[in-house]
């Protein structure tokens, strides 16, 4: 059987449709952020060390992103308790989403085949999407660096 491989929408396009849950239970979609940047990030699994990292640096930076019109959600096959657990945890301020069927990530093209210590599975590739106003995908990132990540994004959405 062939492995899906990372299959990524093209920036410059309408970024694709989604509507799920955040921690709480409550609907999040694209279109209901129509008029905000949108900062979508897949992570593989909340309450590891560098999801955590990552997740602490936007936590540490909300204000920046807020003073940029941005929204950052994070993006995981977790299930919502599992997300609440995460953001009591960390402290965290911002809305992380449930994607347990993996759906999003399939038409974000992050769910695909990773090897990890000598072993294949299919599993959720660590990528950034910064979505315009619009909707449309302006700018991914494909090679995602915990500890710089949200010093990343802020570079990115100020070149924008």
């Amino acid at each position: 059987m062939a492995l899906p491989a990372l299959k990524l929408p093209k920036t410059g396009t309408k970024a694709p449709a989604f509507k799920t849950v955040n921690q709480h239970g409550e609907t999040v979609e694209l279109k209901g952020l129509k008029g905000k940047k949108v900062v979508l990030y897949f992570y593989p699994k909340a309450m590891t060390p560098g999801c955590t990292t990552q997740a602490c640096g936007i936590r540490d930076t909300k204000a920046d992103f807020d003073a940029r019109n941005t929204v950052v959600l994070g993006i995981s096959p977790d299930a919502p308790a599992r997300l609440v657990k995460f953001i009591e945890k960390e402290n965290l301020n911002f809305d992380l989403l449930s994607d347990e069927d993996h759906q999003i990530a399939e038409k974000y093209g992050v769910w695909a085949l990773k090897k990890f210590m000598g072993k294949e599975y299919v599993g959720i590739h660590r990528l950034t999407f910064i979505i315009d106003e619009e909707g449309k995908l302006a700018h991914i990132i494909e090679k995602v660096k915990t500890k710089t990540h949200h010093e990343d994004v802020l570079a990115i959405l100020d070149s924008l």
